[in-house]
């Protein structure tokens, strides 16, 4: 689940992951209603089936961009159109990506909060790409793609 509309990086990240998982993963892109506070199972198309595919599944790559310190609004949308337990007894692994290393903390700050409080058990090491990581929008930084 890439979680930013904007940018590069993490697309980049999740493709070269999606390299590694292959022919395990599928990508799709959905038209999803800003959250209006409306009982999940209220919504309906997309976000019906981004909804019911999230709770379906057993297992998240979570990628996600910093903007302005914190994570794309575009994620915390899909957070908040899910119910508090969606993620119960399910796993993520996350990689986050900025264009300055001073946001490394935006993943424990920011991120893991909430897919905690959602009851997501989350692999302690995440995976942290900035800016020095890429060149011509290519993933280069050994030591990242390894992890």
């Amino acid at each position: 689940m890439s979680g930013s509309v904007a940018g590069s990086k993490t697309r980049t990240a999740l493709n070269a992951l999606e390299e590694e998982l292959k022919p395990r993963s599928e990508e799709a892109e959905f038209d999803l209603p800003f959250s209006d506070g409306r009982h999940f199972l209220d919504y309906e198309g997309d976000a019906a089936t981004v909804k019911q595919t999230m709770m379906d599944a057993d297992l998240f790559l979570i990628g996600a961009s910093v903007f302005q310190g914190s994570i794309p609004g575009s994620l915390k949308n899909v957070f908040d159109l899910l119910p508090v337990d969606a993620f119960r007894n399910k796993v993520a692994g996350i990689a986050v990506t900025a264009g300055s290393a001073k946001h490394f903390l935006v993943e424990e700050h920011r991120l893991k909060p909430i897919l905690n409080d959602m009851k997501l058990h989350v692999v302690q090491a995440g995976v942290f790409a900035g800016e020095a990581d890429y060149q011509n929008k290519k993933l280069v930084n050994d030591d990242v793609i390894f992890r």
